[in-house]
């Protein structure tokens, strides 16, 4: 299994619509956590202490993958984020 980076951008309205939106984000990656294949995820944060994004490192089965996860999040599709970035990475440290 290889490990990837899964960063989404807020959009406009992603501060006002996140809490609506939440539950359903966790949800969907409830799968991942349950297989031990998520190493870390958590909220980017502005200069203010606002979440503006999410960063999530996890491992899939290939880039195909991965995309598909990203693609398919509620905090995509219901608009919270406005942008989603998948790239495969590789640990090194530590």
């Amino acid at each position: 299994m290889a490990l990837f980076t899964y960063r989404g951008s807020d959009g406009p309205r992603g501060l006002e619509l996140r809490p609506s939106v939440r539950e359903r984000h966790l949800a969907h990656l409830q799968g991942l956590a349950d297989a031990g294949r998520i190493r870390f995820a958590g909220p980017l944060i502005d200069a203010e202490g606002r979440p503006c994004g999410s960063l999530i490192v996890f491992e899939a089965e290939d880039l195909a993958s991965a995309r598909a996860l990203a693609e398919g999040d509620p905090y995509l599709t219901e608009g919270v984020f406005e942008r989603v970035e998948v790239h495969e990475t590789k640990a090194v440290l530590p």
